[in-house]
């Protein structure tokens, strides 16, 4: 398969905790584990949980932990999801620890319903479900 030159590919999310944080991705979104690297960035240790991408093509998000500092604000990255479940997968952050900032909303100009919901460490989510198309 042939890649294309540019593209956007995965987003790594700074976290202090990875099995917790990945027990949280996995049970709200049901992201799938492709693999584990401990390795060193610019002489640092470092660990890292891969989730495979939802679909081929798709980009993909990685837990990625520093060994030897805490993990930075958490307000540094917004993750967005789109779901075909809005009020189902809240049902499943909050079970899983995370909780709801702005309960959901429809935003009719950009189409989709939306809330903000934070995962188990408190790093910000804009979670969406696409409005039907009006008849």
């Amino acid at each position: 398969m042939q890649m294309p030159p540019k593209m956007f590919s995965f987003t790594k999310l700074v976290v202090q905790d990875l099995e917790k944080t990945a027990d949280f991705y996995k049970a709200v979104f049901g992201l799938t584990e492709m693999a584990r690297v401990d390795a060193a960035v610019a002489g640092r240790k470092i660990s890292e949980i891969l989730f495979q991408p939802p679909f081929q093509g798709a980009a993909n998000l990685i837990l990625f932990k520093f060994l030897d500092r805490e993990a930075p604000a958490q307000e540094e990255v917004i993750l967005g999801f789109i779901v075909d479940d809005l009020d189902a997968m809240i049902e499943r952050a909050k079970a899983a620890g995370g909780a709801v900032v702005d309960p959901p909303y429809d935003d009719v100009e950009h189409g989709v319903r939306v809330a903000f919901v934070t995962d188990v460490e408190g790093h910000l989510m804009e979670v969406v479900q696409l409005l039907a198309p009006a008849q």
